[in-house]
């Protein structure tokens, strides 16, 4: 730089010095354009702690997926360091929430067959897992009879509160935590007293991805009886490096995600599972989201990023993790289920679910109890001191679902003196269901059976009812069914690009738990448990990110985009009842809102014949595509970018799925022309056909409709126009249209593409 620059930079910073001390700190994430350096400056660091903060107000510096540094400052101080020349954005640090066996034989996977047999499982591929931390004691992180850890492995194992190198081996080969940003918002810091300042997990829910992920084979697996068997990881060699950015009670905040994701991309990671993200479908810009900026510089480096789609759904465009970039999971059932049936003393039987492990009712009936009847909505859902001891004592009683935990619900009916629960849905949540460990004996119903057993007890004189614990079932149909829960489309930010991508097992999964806390995360609850049964879209998405380090081993030279097409284009469209797939909250047929392109299936995703590939420069055109400006779109690249003078369309990425908007404002024929590029990585000599499904009252071309691959051409483009007429248009309960676009060579390889017609006002 020249010195008349440096004069400038270093003008700047003494006309607006940092001089706010009355006004309360707050940690900022600075992202600056590091190429600005002085040369005077020896590192970056140097630089940032001269000037522009104190060097102890720095709390984490990066350098891979994102330059810049987060710090404590006053607001005052963050708006002044806003307008320096070299700083190209600045965002307050947020909280995230974390997304809260049998499932690789449900996702078609079998001991030395397929998949399973052609990846090794996995075992040269490290999967980075950002969460709340690890229990590295439990057997499904044993590194017996694995090689050597991967030679290009650069990652620690930290040492921390009863955490050091030896927890460390060579199936758990890296372990960090990031606490600065947490130690920073929180009053008085971390509390000790209920966390472990160090990789150990004091929550559950890492040990628990981490596992579902790369958990080694464990015989003799349960929790407390229900699904025994043997429980393993979608990619049972594969090596696991543990991050952990979330914290018992205090969550997750931006800058410690953000430097974990430096960290493991620098460490060598392969793939990157993360189960967090926003709330209530809430999707910060690309350029705001830590999420989406340190998964941009990872899928750069060539490293895979799945992340869950949260836990919002069944309400529509509330998907989250939404960058094109970033691969986004819904949940769905399989074909296992823990039931616990409600007898009324009418004799009708009404289908539950339960994990309830303690001493049966054994057919005894008691009497049944509704409180909210009386309007009490705090006594409706069993709030803590709002039952009744005269009411409810030696009873049963319905407590509706919602505000506070479902299985604290239960301690309260117990506390009042009841002997049992009925947990009802709410008309928002439906049918869907899922096991909770309770602490007394009680089950959760849906919102019909909920209104069933209401109605009984208020018209029945004296009503009586028991609990039928019926263990673990096999077998189930249909399976999958899209979770009730699962995060749902359109995308909030971009509808142009189909979120979810698809879904995986979500609902009732069985892996490695914590020693620290009871299988229901309570404090109340002193139980210890070798493995737990969670549900999420938090489960979801460490079942993709085994499936992508197995994709990987396999398929070494294919990008995260690759991978990610291959497990979109195959996946599938119906349960095993060969329907199509249902969406629990409502028993209706689902819709690629809700599934995306349908269900992993990875018998098929090793061999998917063509892939949708996309390069960075892809992703560049998009955010040109979407308005951002250069200097925006710098803030996610970490390099300066141009864009082309004549803006691109945003349904031109070269998606897996194909979206196309009409606005609302235009009646009559509309038409729209698409693009997309495919890659040929089957046989080389051979030719596919298209087959069209058109959305209903649209017509789809295709142009060529054959596409011919040799052993000297491996990719191929072609032209998809959609043509409405705004008369005949009939969208759906959800705003749109649904069809495919499929090629298909003749043989085994059908490679499909989701078609998504909608038409929105522009924003």
């Amino acid at each position: 730089m020249a010195s008349s620059s440096i004069v400038l930079l270093f003008f700047f910073f003494l006309c607006a010095p940092i001089t706010s001390f009355l006004t309360e700190k707050k940690t900022f994430i600075f992202r600056v354009n590091s190429g600005l350096k002085p040369s005077v400056f020896s590192t970056h660091y140097h630089w940032y702690s001269s000037e522009f903060t104190e060097g102890p107000r720095i709390l984490h510096l990066y350098d891979t997926v994102f330059h810049g540094f987060s710090a404590t400052v006053t607001p005052d101080d963050a708006e002044i360091l806003r307008n320096h020349p070299a700083v190209l954005a600045v965002f307050q640090d947020q909280r995230r929430e974390l997304h809260t066996t049998r499932s690789p034989q449900f996702l078609g996977l079998r001991n030395q067959k397929g998949l399973w047999s052609n990846s090794d499982y996995g075992s040269d591929v490290i999967i980075g897992v950002l969460d709340t931390g690890i229990w590295p004691e439990r057997r499904s992180f044993s590194d017996l009879n694995l090689g050597p850890i991967p030679k290009r492995w650069k990652g620690v194992c930290q040492t921390g509160a009863r955490f050091n190198v030896r927890n460390c081996n060579r199936k758990l080969i890296g372990a960090r935590f990031f606490a600065k940003g947490q130690q920073a918002a929180v009053i008085g810091g971390i509390n000790k007293t209920v966390e472990f300042l160090s990789p150990r997990d004091a929550d559950g829910h890492g040990t628990h991805t981490a596992s579902t992920a790369a958990g080694r084979q464990s015989f003799r697996a349960n929790m407390a009886g229900y699904a025994s068997g043997v429980a393993k990881g979608v990619a049972p060699k594969a090596r696991i490096a543990a991050y952990k950015v979330c914290w018992k009670d205090s969550g997750c905040l931006d800058s410690d995600i953000l430097a974990a994701f430096d960290a493991a991309v620098s460490d060598g990671v392969d793939i990157i599972s993360i189960s967090i993200g926003g709330g209530d479908g809430i999707s910060s810009p690309y350029y705001l989201d830590p999420i989406a900026i340190g998964s941009y510089g990872a899928a750069s480096m060539g490293v895979f990023v799945s992340s869950s789609a949260g836990n919002d759904g069944p309400n529509g465009m509330s998907v989250t993790n939404l960058a094109p970039w970033v691969t986004t999971v819904g949940a769905g059932t399989i074909d296992r289920d823990f039931p616990g049936d409600v007898v009324l003393g009418d004799g009708h039987r009404l289908r539950g679910v339960s994990l309830y492990s303690g001493v049966p009712l054994n057919g005894r009936m008691f009497p049944v109890v509704y409180p909210g009847k009386r309007g009490m909505l705090a006594a409706s859902l069993c709030m803590e001191n709002s039952l009744d001891p005269n009411l409810v004592r030696g009873k049963i009683v319905i407590c509706d679902r919602g505000s506070n935990p479902r299985v604290a619900k239960g301690l309260v009916v117990k506390k009042a003196g009841g002997v049992g629960m009925i947990l009802a849905n709410a008309v928002t949540n439906g049918e869907g269901l899922v096991g909770d460990a309770h602490l007394i004996p009680a089950c959760n119903v849906g919102s019909n059976a909920g209104d069933r057993i209401k109605a009984y007890v208020s018209n029945h004189p004296n009503p009586i009812a028991t609990i039928d614990f019926r263990g673990t079932v096999i077998g189930v149909k249909p399976a999958p069914v899209v979770a009730s829960f699962s995060g749902r489309g359109p995308n909030g930010l971009n509808p142009e690009i189909l979120k979810p991508d698809l879904i995986a097992p979500g609902v009732n999964i069985l892996a490695a738990w914590t020693d620290a806390v009871g299988p229901t995360g309570i404090v109340s609850d002193h139980r210890k448990t070798e493995f737990n049964i969670l549900s999420g879209t938090s489960m979801a998405c460490p079942h993709v990110s085994g499936a992508a380090a197995l994709l990987k081993s396999a398929h070494p030279d294919w990008s995260p985009a690759a991978i990610r097409s291959a497990m979109m284009t195959t996946a599938s469209l119906v349960d095993n009842l060969n329907r199509t797939l249902i969406d629990e909250s409502t028993g209706k047929r689902s819709t690629p809102y809700d599934f995306g392109s349908g269900h992993l299936n990875l018998g098929r995703a090793i061999d998917p014949g063509l892939v949708y590939d996309i390069t960075n420069d892809d992703y560049i055109a998009f955010l040109c595509s979407i308005g951002y400006e250069t200097k925006t779109i710098q803030v996610i690249t970490r390099t300066p970018v141009r864009c082309p003078r004549r803006r691109p369309l945003p349904e031109n990425l070269n998606y897996p799925s194909i979206t196309a908007l009409f606005p609302t404002s235009k009646r009559g024929l509309l038409s729209k022309t698409l693009f997309r590029t495919v890659t040929n990585v089957g046989e080389s000599e051979v030719v596919y056909r298209v087959r069209i499904e058109s959305p209903r009252g649209v017509t789809v071309t295709v142009k060529p409709s054959r596409l011919v691959f040799t052993s000297a051409v491996k990719k191929r483009s072609f032209a998809v126009t959609v043509k409405v007429d705004t008369k005949n248009l009939v969208l759906g309960e959800s705003g749109a249209t649904f069809g495919s676009v499929m090629w298909s060579d003749g043989g085994r390889h059908v490679v499909r593409s989701s078609v998504v017609v909608t038409q929105i006002d522009p924003l």
